[in-house]
């Protein structure tokens, strides 16, 4: 990969570091982050309750509450009808049990992504109305732009309530309110997720009857389902700065409670013993509750969610374990197969955006496949799975620079349907249109891409010396930057001429395990994935993570190799 050291203003760092006695090597890194002060600073660090944004600020909000409470107080029956992803299952659950506490009837839906696909549609609000009868739906993580389906509500007399984080299109859905904080001008709310909306729209609710005297309202804590917004927060990967990260930190010390009887069994299921970061939401817990939802079916991960039975837990947790384990197997035979439609003719110069697709491809994992080619080939990527009727679903991903909706927006009269996030979308393309839509795609990726640097590129946060990276109030102080995702990675460090010591072994088949030095000090690393490639025999710089690692109880500092090239 390429190398790149950030610039930053070195008085501006030092002053930092300063004013709020942190090491200077993470000052450098929080002005690198846009934490340019020691207020702002003490704000990242500490993330607080207090500092959350007015609920009321989001679009649409106070006519939500206002219809929501009358369908509480007149025990009107309601639909919660959410999506198939964590963020999604987690929104669902949350509002399930806020509006259940209340008093309200409230029932779940969530769409099967095989036989019913992405969303609200027309269909799906016939299907509420024949199953629950409802006076109200409510939909969370989804809805924006379900135009034809809210019209459909509205032509048999229900209410509709739009809450949703997704992108607004040209020509939004007309509900009776629409919850999307992307209409309005707060920053903080812009970035929220669909749980992270939901939590909101919780609040606003909450603070609603609270004005009114409700002794539900008094009595119901709504911090103990904060670990719900941050399960759906970290897993939709949104960027964890301002309103996130205070709900993303503060759901995380709720989860490593262990109190939610279902996420302390999938944890089990999980061999997950130690503290659960973001990192452990993210590539552990949150793809085993996405597997139901692209295997079989999301209800399981509700259900995991709302059980108070350990032993129904288990036997959940086990099924989602289950679940992601077959996951993993076809999406590795569908990458496969993507990789052979790729390989043959790709020639950098020319493609910019690359389209592939099959019919029977599982559409539960094309996204990941999707993932894989982007990261890859460093180019936005497409994967299409075409029914018997010719009709196909795509995954969309991008790379930085390339906005996926405009993107997809100037092919729109090739495709069906379309929408989502700047780098995460997803498409409806008939097989007859699929030759053009290439062409077309691929063009318009050219005209946005051409004459950049498209390499793999690793960005350093700075150089440490080993010893420097060995002192506590380093550890710590990244301890307090930390949950890391989205919009505030993980630091990487950059350490100069480091040695071998000892012999390095193979753990996992894949991966390198090994002791480095330099300077008179030593630390444990691990390199992911990096077992294939041969080490240097003399002094190489290594690029990584510090971070630290227990095992067996033991506690180390490490180093998670990135990348290593020899020295100077």
């Amino acid at each position: 990969m390429i190398w790149r050291v950030a610039d930053v203003d070195a008085a501006a760092a030092e002053a930092l570091a300063v004013s709020t006695a942190l090491p200077g090597p993470l000052a450098r890194a929080l002005i690198l982050r846009g934490v340019d002060s020691a207020a702002a600073a003490d704000r990242f660090l500490r993330p607080r309750l207090s500092d959350l944004s007015n609920p009321l600020e989001i679009p649409g909000m106070a006519a939500a509450v206002e219809r929501l409470w009358r369908a509480v107080e007149s025990q009107e029956a309601v639909v919660i009808f959410g999506d198939y992803d964590v963020d999604g299952v987690t929104s669902c659950g949350l509002m399930i049990q806020v509006l259940s506490a209340l008093g309200s009837v409230a029932s779940p839906y969530l769409p099967n992504r095989m036989d019913e696909g992405y969303g609200l549609t027309a269909a799906a609000v016939d299907r509420c109305l024949a199953e629950f009868r409802p006076k109200l739906i409510l939909t969370v993580d989804c809805g924006t732009g379900a135009i034809e389906a809210v019209d459909r509500a509205r032509s048999l007399g229900i209410d509709v309530i739009v809450t949703d984080h997704h992108e607004v299109p040209g020509e939004p859905a007309r509900p009776l309110a629409l919850v999307n904080p992307k209409l309005g001008g707060n920053p903080e709310t812009r970035m929220l997720s669909g749980v992270g909306v939901a939590f909101n729209l919780c609040r606003a609710l909450l603070d609603y009857g609270r004005a009114r005297g409700n002794a539900a309202c008094e009595a119901f804590d709504l911090l103990g389902y904060i670990d719900l917004v941050a399960m759906g927060t970290i897993a939709d990967i949104v960027p964890l700065r301002g309103d996130n990260r205070i709900l993303a930190s503060h759901g995380l010390n709720c989860l490593n409670r262990r109190e939610r009887v279902g996420l302390r069994a999938l944890m089990e299921a999980a061999a997950l013993n130690g503290r659960i970061g973001a990192y452990q939401v993210g590539f552990v817990l949150g793809p085993r509750m996405n597997a139901a939802g692209r295997i079989s079916d999301a209800g399981t991960a509700l259900e995991l969610l709302l059980t108070d039975n350990p032993q129904r837990a288990r036997r959940l947790a086990a099924s989602l374990d289950a679940d992601n384990r077959e996951r993993k197997r076809i999406e590795n035979e569908i990458t496969r197969q993507a990789d052979a439609q790729v390989n043959p003719g790709y020639d950098p110069e020319t493609q910019f955006g690359i389209v592939v697709g099959s019919s029977g491809w599982h559409q539960g994992v094309i996204g990941i496949v999707a993932s894989r080619l982007c990261q890859r080939l460093q180019r936005p990527a497409v994967v299409v799975s075409f029914d018997e009727n010719g009709l196909g679903r795509g995954s969309c991903r991008s790379v930085e620079g390339f906005d996926l909706v405009a993107g997809l927006e100037s092919c729109a009269d090739l495709l069906d349907d379309h929408g989502g996030h700047n780098k995460a979308a997803g498409l409806s393309v008939r097989q007859e249109n699929i030759a053009l839509f290439r062409e077309r795609f691929n063009a318009v990726c050219r005209d946005r891409l051409a004459g950049r640097d498209l390499s793999a590129a690793l960005s350093l946060d700075g150089w440490l010396d080993l010893g420097e990276a060995l002192k506590p109030e380093v550890i710590e102080g990244l301890d307090a930057m930390a949950p890391f995702g989205e919009g505030n990675p993980e630091p990487v460090w950059g350490f100069h001429g480091v040695r071998v010591v000892g012999q390095p072994r193979i753990v996992g088949e894949t991966h390198v395990k090994l002791m480095l030095a330099a300077g008179g000090h030593m630390c444990d690393a691990i390199g992911f994935n990096l077992a294939g490639r041969p080490l240097p025999d003399g002094p190489f710089d290594v690029a990584g993570i510090l971070c630290r690692n227990n095992y067996l109880g033991r506690e180390t500092i490490q180093i998670q190799i990135k990348d290593f090239r020899p020295a100077g």
